[in-house]
């Protein structure tokens, strides 16, 4: 059995995550103490709960210890069966932390399988759904499986409420890809998310993307949902590259005045911009997963992330894999090969 100390590096629920799928993907049974330990509620969230259940259902595994709060778990892994299942993580808890954790298993698998997921889709703590559809999923389908995503209604924090679903068509082995140039920008865009809330801080946000982006009024747009599905607001920034893409959000957070949460995404994606690498630190996380159970493949990021070096880590305790990560003059290079 694997023992894996939840408080080193990150400290958070990705540990947990990228355990559940690479023990239902290598049949390795793990143990996890001290679960996100360097978080301010430590311990398991709701969240966790769901991804944990829906990894002994898909895999036939056997938890035990799994309760909200907990801080240790033990995992046994059965035989990945895919089908239709639903899940519902019954808070604002992020739906697309859960979709992480099953589809190592699932686009491996033997048959197609469809998942519909409930919680939250745009969730200050976690990728927004648009950057699962956008940015991440077009990069994993080139490596062989077919995976598509659909949002059928937005769940923003704290009502949750949300629902996706996900068709996934498995491939019989992942293949590497490099990912080490943009090429040519396609397109940019600004879209705000509101929903029960003024217009105007929309608007705002808008503004002040144009202030520091120069993003002109074509590529600038408001969408209103409906008022049940809030009170919610997110600004998404998208940047589209021949060979990649990235989406950065802000959030609307009580007490954070729209011009605040717009010029911070607005500079973040001005960083991006003014870089070379390929990967920004979201899809970087993401992608060491897919590269290790491929055995190999390397891509350009922005300096990793605690997240990306933790996740390594986790994936070297079940996989017979090297990740190295090398400083460059304008990005960083993140290799994976058999070790």
């Amino acid at each position: 059995m694997i023992i894996i100390d939840g408080s080193e590096g990150e400290g958070g629920g990705q540990m947990l995550r990228t355990a559940l799928s690479l023990s239902l993907v290598t049949g390795k049974a793990f143990r996890i103490d001290n679960i996100r330990a360097n978080r301010s509620k430590p311990g398991v969230m709701r969240q966790h709960v769901t991804a944990v259940e829906a990894a002994c259902a898909i895999g036939g595994a056997e938890c035990d210890e799994l309760a909200v709060g907990a801080s240790t778990l033990s995992f046994a892994p059965g035989r990945v069966t895919p089908g239709e299942y639903h899940f519902s993580v019954g808070t604002a808890g992020s739906t697309s932390l859960v979709l992480q954790t099953l589809l190592p298993p699932l686009i491996l698998a033997d048959a197609p399988s469809r998942l519909v997921l409930e919680g939250g889709t745009h969730n200050i703590h976690a990728p927004p759904f648009d950057f699962l559809e956008r940015v991440f999923l077009p990069v994993l389908n080139r490596m062989g499986p077919s995976v598509t995503a659909r949002l059928v209604r937005p769940g923003f924090y704290p009502a949750g409420g949300g629902r996706i679903e996900v068709d996934i068509l498995p491939c019989a082995r992942l293949r590497p890809i490099e990912l080490v140039e943009r090429g040519a920008l396609r397109r940019v865009e600004a879209r705000v998310l509101i929903a029960a809330l003024p217009r105007e801080i929309a608007e705002r946000e808008l503004a002040e993307v144009e202030k520091h982006l120069g993003w002109p009024d074509a590529a600038r747009r408001i969408e209103p949902l409906p008022e049940r599905t809030g009170p919610g607001n997110i600004l998404m920034l998208e940047a589209q590259f021949e060979q990649v893409g990235e989406l950065v959000s802000g959030f609307g957070k009580l007490g954070v005045p729209a011009q605040v949460l717009a010029a911070k995404a607005a500079k973040r994606m001005a960083g991006y911009l003014a870089g070379a690498a390929a990967a920004g630190p979201y899809l970087a996380d993401q992608l060491l997963l897919p590269l290790a159970l491929a055995g190999g493949g390397c891509f350009t990021t922005v300096k990793p992330s605690q997240h990306s070096l933790t996740g390594a880590d986790v994936i070297s305790r079940f996989l017979d894999v090297k990740i190295a990560f090398e400083e460059r003059e304008r990005d960083h290079l993140v290799t994976v090969a058999a070790a």
